[in-house]
């Protein structure tokens, strides 16, 4: 057999690349100075990262590999900085709009780039976090008929797990990326509008501010944006923690942490003291999930928009869960429009990656009135219902001390519904409505109101003797109840995770 022998390098060899390597170097230079020193000193001088440094804060460290550096020619990077690398050790693609070089507008090459990162993220099934800070299409030529970033970034929704961060001002175009994004966080420095104060002074004379127009007081109300934090630091250590509770594509099943005492069964013998056993008083849901949880370290979802519900990402016996749990501490847990959109999306994004869903019910309905019913709350209830009912995934529920009405099938405690586990606490709740207002519009007397309260005392009970409820449990046995069903609940992963098949039109 004849040994392949390699050619040796010689020196004439290396000098004839000299010339080109130089020039690879200068120009990838010109590309990692993005906008000049005096651009990207007045950048951190508000308080801001500049895009290179906003990707290596949310990366791994070593782990960036940019592509598309030389796009934009005498542009740098074309006014993006895209690539992979990792996050928590799994990999993803990144892309951050560079305010500094011509303001992060959208050209022919940053276009091709920010379609690509999107169309590798579901081509290699991994996530896809874009950093926005950009005045959306730059004027002139784009391509005629090239493919808008935004057609692969719709492709990867519920395959892929996408997230936006919204680190100053964001308009037009690439302020379209956020929405389409499963979870979008905004900084203390962000806006984000349809267009930029100028043109909407142009088109309707209205002068406005950023702030204003698009900022956090304008963003969060609205539910465009899920969270907000101070910095830019903050906002991409929350990408990462929020990664960290997900798959890396539908086709795979979220990462379970080490086991450990925090992972073991135990009692919570708290709850005795948190949850009041008279429906009147109100208490904090979130106390709840930190006796029931691994650790109190969950990470909440749109805590400032539909308060009257708590989504939240946290751990049970090392598994990452979705929860979806009433607040009694606001309208005493009942569910109104915003709450129960929020929900819906939530639930949504938990089902098409395979996040277990854990309901804690505590609502007296949704909110009835006038302005609940400006609001849609029929509508909104109605997607909340569907995104639930229609959810493939482990589901759990837990009546805590009431679930009147629609509010109950809106938190799955519903028959047939799928679960895996229904339990309810002794002297729960539910019905059409509460006795108090079945007296009231009813206009019963005393007597018969005394025996409709009665009956309402003993509706868990007598739910129980039909299996209404799995099992009632003490309130001590919280955690250890939900553990031992989760678990079983995990036995039905035989078969390799795919994407969720959604056959039904939400309201």
């Amino acid at each position: 057999m004849t040994e392949k022998r390699r050619a040796p390098a010689t020196p004439a060899n290396s000098a004839a690349w000299d010339e080109t390597l130089a020039d690879l170097e200068r120009r990838r230079e010109r590309s990692r100075a993005m906008g000049g020193p005096d651009r990207l000193a007045a950048h951190r001088g508000a308080g801001k990262l500049d895009a290179r440094t906003r990707i290596r804060h949310l990366l791994d460290p070593g782990s960036f590999q940019e592509l598309g550096t030389l796009a934009g020619g005498e542009v740098a990077a074309d006014g993006i900085v895209v690539g992979s690398g990792e996050v928590n050790g799994a990999p993803i693609m990144v892309g951050a709009e560079d305010f500094t070089t011509v303001a992060g507008t959208i050209g022919a090459g940053s276009n091709s780039k920010r379609h690509r990162i999107a169309e590798l993220a579901l081509r290699n099934r991994i996530p896809l976090v874009m950093l926005l800070e950009g005045a959306g299409f730059r004027p002139g030529k784009h391509g005629g008929r090239s493919p808008t970033d935004l057609l692969a970034q719709a492709q990867c929704s519920g395959l892929v797990p996408t997230a936006a961060a919204v680190l100053g001002p964001s308009a037009g175009h690439g302020a379209l990326v956020a929405p389409v994004c499963d979870f979008r966080i905004m900084s203390r420095h962000g806006a984000i509008f349809t267009a930029g104060p100028p043109v909407v002074k142009e088109a309707t004379g209205e002068a406005i501010s950023k702030e204003d127009l698009g900022g956090p007081e304008v963003a969060l109300p609205s539910g465009v944006v899920h969270n907000l934090v101070d910095d830019d630091a903050s906002a991409l250590d929350a990408i990462r923690r929020y990664l960290s509770y997900f798959p890396s594509s539908a086709w795979s099943y979220p990462p379970s942490r080490p086991t450990g005492d925090d992972t073991a069964p135990r009692t919570t013998p708290e709850l005795l003291e948190i949850v009041p056993r008279d429906n009147r008083r109100v208490y904090d849901m979130r106390s709840v999930l930190d006796a029931v949880f691994d650790d109190p370290d969950w990470f909440e979802v749109q805590p400032g928009f539909g308060r009257g519900i708590v989504c939240a990402l946290a751990h049970l016996g090392g598994h990452p869960v979705a929860v979806v749990a009433n607040q009694p501490q606001v309208m005493a847990g009942s569910i109104d429009a915003e709450a129960a959109d929020k929900a819906t999306h939530f639930i949504m994004v938990a089902d098409a990656f395979h996040l277990p869903i854990i309901f804690l019910a505590d609502n007296p309905g949704m909110l009835p009135g006038s302005r609940s019913e400006r609001d849609g709350v029929l509508l909104s209830g109605a997607r909340m219902f569907t995104a639930q009912t229609t959810a493939t995934t482990v589901k759990l529920h837990l009546t805590l001390r009431k679930a009147y009405g629609f509010g109950s099938m809106v938190m799955s405690l519903l028959v047939f519904d799928g679960q895996v586990a229904t339990f309810g606490y002794p002297g729960a709740t539910m019905g059409a409505m509460s006795a108090g207002a079945l007296t009231r519009a009813a206009k019963t007397d005393a007597a018969l109101s005394d025996q409709l309260h009665d009956a309402e005392l003993q509706a868990s009970f007598n739910s129980a003797e039909n299996l209404g409820f799995d099992e009632l449990i003490d309130p001590r046995e919280t955690r250890t109840a939900l553990l031992g069903a989760l678990q079983r609940g995990l036995h039905r992963r035989q078969i390799a995770a795919a994407p969720v098949t959604r056959t039904a039109i939400l309201p």
